[in-house]
């Protein structure tokens, strides 16, 4: 229980730390020159996302609304049913992560119809993103990665026997 409480508290931060950046961006942004960070490199540039990246889906907002809680519902429902173990600990990690960016996410599209994005790698047009998409990219990455080189055959027949029906005696 008091893992699970420490679990809702970090997401909260992550979620509150998303949100506080959306709300300076718009702040300082909205409206103004974009700000140089670092040249002509890496610039704070205001945005409201109506779609995905690099403009797909645009205007389907109820579609996100729907993808968002769907997944979240997978993941709440993944980091409850995983092992407890520390062996599973980075694994846990990461859902928390990525649920903290999309609900950070979903609060915009909720509260704004759109999302905030602010940071835009300018030398390789890379697409304005923000604080809750970094959450989402990094630890969809490490996933990925833990997947492929730490995590092993065992390791997933432990994580599915959580998934299995209950015998009752």
């Amino acid at each position: 229980m008091k893992k699970n409480i420490l679990a809702l508290f970090f997401c909260f931060i992550l979620i509150i730390t998303d949100q506080i950046t959306k709300h300076f961006a718009s702040l300082k942004l909205m409206g103004h020159q974009d700000k140089k960070i670092i040249g002509d490199y890496l610039v704070f540039h205001y945005l409201e996302n109506r779609g995905a990246a690099f403009g797909i889906l645009n205007n389907q907002r109820i579609f996100f609304i729907i993808l968002t809680l769907v997944f979240s519902l997978i993941f709440v429902i993944f980091y409850y049913k995983m092992p407890k173990t520390n062996r599973f600990f980075p694994l846990r990690l990461l859902l928390i992560v990525v649920f903290g960016g999309a609900m950070g996410n979903f609060i915009d599209r909720i509260h704004s119809g759109y999302v905030i994005d602010f940071i835009y790698v300018k030398f390789i047009n890379f697409p304005v993103f923000n604080v809750a998409d970094i959450y989402i990219t990094c630890s969809c990455f490490l996933v990925a990665f833990l997947f492929l080189f730490y995590y092993k055959d065992e390791d997933w027949n432990e994580i599915s026997q959580g998934f299995k029906p209950q015998k009752n005696s």
